[in-house]
């Protein structure tokens, strides 16, 4: 399995330069808020997805007052070898390169480094809207299935002319017949992996979701998706009319949602601040165990603040959890050193502390 053994990381957020090696185990990163604990996870991230974990532009990441960042990576994979990893953005946009080759497309890196991410932003999967809900999807089918990530990389290139035919004076029809043909041709295969995936997560977020909160509560995931009623071209031949009124596609995958309910209802409206923490760690945990019976080993996990919002019981329910399976390459960061240190010196004893301090982090020896 893919483990990141050293990280250099120029020009990124807050990080000017850091040259970090990392314990193939656990890697514990300490200090305040805003000292860049994030931004090192965010660098990690990069390296395996080409972007960031956040949704911010590629430039929006570069450190003030420099034109471009770096992010380069050494990884022992599977295979036993050592291999070589960077992202370079800058004012000729982005190069992605394994080793000194460079990737055609960004496409062609995607599920090389398997990573999942837990982060408080993470919320956002609850309480906004289903665009958040559809890129966690993808980000977890586009790692596992590179036809996945083409299939739903070309229908919202589709649905973009779509939309642009729309909004002109006078719609070809004979042209959006066509795009509709092809858009369904795109749309059937993501469709059928969202809908598996659905039916993959349910049952292993219920039994995280117990583990964690100790039981109590119901907590269920449904896949909502247009294609359920039917055939996207019957679909959108329907609601051409709508469609030409408000001069973009009204009906398809963009629509597609997840919902989250606990006891039958909304997670959103009735579970407390620490309820929907539980069900966000079940989920990504959830990711984490199919995306590591699907690779064959486990993925890289990054942890971001983790423990805030949640009780001492429902941390030693997720103690517990990690340490009773085969997790591989970890790292977690906490402003509560003490509380990092202790929590995983109960895992193992593999371990490597860092201290985070205004973008520059130091090694502590224990």
């Amino acid at each position: 399995m893919p483990s990141l053994s050293k990280i250099l990381v120029q020009d990124f957020r807050n990080i000017s330069f850091q040259e970090i090696e990392f314990s193939p185990n656990i890697n514990c990163i300490s200090g305040n808020n805003g000292t860049g604990k994030t931004n090192l996870l965010d660098a990690i991230y990069y390296l395996s997805l080409s972007k960031s974990a956040f949704p911010l532009p590629d430039k929006a990441n570069i450190r003030y007052g420099a034109d471009a960042f770096s992010i380069g990576g050494t990884y022992s994979m599977e295979n036993g070898l050592e291999e070589r990893f960077s992202v370079h953005v800058g004012p000729e946009g982005k190069r992605i390169a394994r080793g000194d080759k460079v990737y055609p497309r960004a496409a062609d890196h995607i599920g090389i480094l398997p990573l999942v991410m837990v982060c408080p932003g993470d919320i956002g999967l609850i309480s906004e809207s289903g665009e958040g809900r559809r890129r966690f999807s993808n980000a977890v089918l586009s790692q596992m299935s590179r036809s996945y990530l083409y299939s739903i990389q070309t229908y919202l290139k589709l649905l973009s002319d779509r939309n642009r035919i729309l909004k002109s004076p006078s719609p070809d029809d004979e042209l959006l017949f066509v795009l509709d043909k092809r858009m369904e041709d795109a749309a059937i295969p993501v469709f059928e992996a969202r809908k598996k995936l659905c039916g993959q997560l349910r049952p292993v977020v219920k039994e995280y979701y117990k583990m964690i909160s100790g039981g109590g509560e119901e907590v269920d995931i449904r896949y909502r998706s247009d294609l359920s009623e039917g055939p996207l071209t019957e679909i959108l031949a329907a609601s051409r009319e709508r469609d030409r009124i408000l001069k973009y596609t009204y009906a398809g995958l963009q629509r597609d949602d997840f919902e989250f309910t606990m006891n039958g209802h909304s997670i959103r409206r009735a579970g407390s601040q620490g309820q929907q923490k539980s069900f966000l760690l079940s989920l990504k945990f959830a990711q984490y165990e199919i995306m590591k019976d699907g690779y064959g080993f486990p993925p890289i996990l990054l942890l971001d603040d983790v423990f805030d919002k949640l009780d001492m019981t429902r941390i030693s329910h997720l103690i517990s959890m990690v340490a009773g399976n085969e997790f591989g390459q970890i790292f977690i960061t906490d402003s509560n050193k003490v509380r990092l240190q202790g929590i995983v010196e109960k895992i193992t004893d593999e371990r490597a502390y860092f201290e985070a301090s205004a973008g520059e982090f130091r090694k502590i020896l224990e």
